[in-house]
């Protein structure tokens, strides 16, 4: 008869509370599931950004997969716990109160580390910057030589390396982002004929565009716009052109190499500040000479 009632009470909890947990586990799993489907289609939405390379991409696939996968089933498995200690019949408000009372404790003690944590993730959703790339933050520029979801490491010119909290960034530039644009200006005497130096310039241009090491470097043929400014002592004209991203100083350097040289072949002045030093030489005056016959 015991046996009897023993069965009966299995079967009538396994009707009921065996039931709604089953429903919990099976909705837990839709979730995490549901989870899997957001991922991928971030993942796709990542391949198919331009101005990317296939590294850049599986890396920031692998980063944001992964931490919206860990923190999703964190969550799911949480409120899964719950609810089925609730089913079970445990008294789970002082675990909430518990949870929430550490949480609040946690949030305001890690408010900073948390902030950063939501910059980081945005940074690399948005694909703002990568490893590699020159940019400049806060008036520190720099290339970036790591990066994590709390901070990015910048290494300068010279060799001193900033690591700058994720959270810190308000403003930030990306001079290797995409393609870029080398632009140098010219100094140029005023008595020089402007339509002979504007057509030196171009002529640099196209020499450049056509020179097999170069043309790699460049995305567009360079441009010669102009007259830009009349300064005190000289007229200054400028050529620029768009490169591949990263290498405009390069190709800056070898603009100036180039008409320099040229200048100096077609004899056109570049006017340089000269300074002028004029010396006075104090001379002292001889002795009164003596009248001998006065002696």
């Amino acid at each position: 008869m015991g046996l009897d009632l023993d069965l009966q009470a299995i079967i009538v909890w396994l009707s009921t509370t065996g039931v709604r947990i089953l429903i919990i586990i099976l909705a837990s799993l839709l979730g995490y599931y549901l989870l899997r489907l957001i991922s991928r289609q971030l993942e796709r939405l990542v391949k198919v950004e331009e101005y990317a390379t296939v590294n850049e991409r599986e890396q920031r696939v692998k980063t944001l997969t992964t931490i919206l996968r860990r923190t999703g089933l964190v969550l799911i498995a949480a409120i899964a716990a719950v609810m089925i200690l609730s089913e079970l019949g445990l008294n789970v408000g002082p675990i909430i109160a518990g949870a929430g009372i550490a949480g609040l404790a946690i949030g305001f003690g890690a408010q900073t580390l948390v902030k950063d944590i939501i910059s980081g993730f945005f940074i690399l959703l948005e694909n703002q910057f990568t490893i590699g790339d020159v940019i400049s933050v806060g008036g520190i520029s720099g290339g970036v030589e790591k990066m994590t979801l709390r901070a990015t490491f910048l290494r300068d010119l010279e060799g001193t390396l900033h690591v700058i909290p994720n959270g810190k960034i308000r403003i930030l530039s990306n001079k290797t982002k995409g393609w870029a644009r080398a632009i140098v200006d010219v100094g140029v005497a005023y008595k020089e004929d402007v339509d002979r130096v504007l057509a030196t310039l171009e002529r640099i241009g196209q020499e450049m565009w056509h020179d097999e090491g170069c043309r790699p470097l460049l995305l567009e043929e360079p441009a010669v716009s102009g007259v830009e400014e009349l300064g005190d002592s000289a007229m200054t004209l400028r050529i620029m052109v768009k490169t591949q991203p990263g290498k405009q100083w390069e190709v800056s350097r070898e603009l100036r190499k180039r008409i320099k040289e040229t200048f100096e072949e077609e004899e056109i002045e570049m006017p340089y500040p000269t300074q002028v030093r004029i010396t006075h030489v104090a001379f002292e005056s001889p002795p009164p000479r003596r009248d001998e016959g006065n002696e």
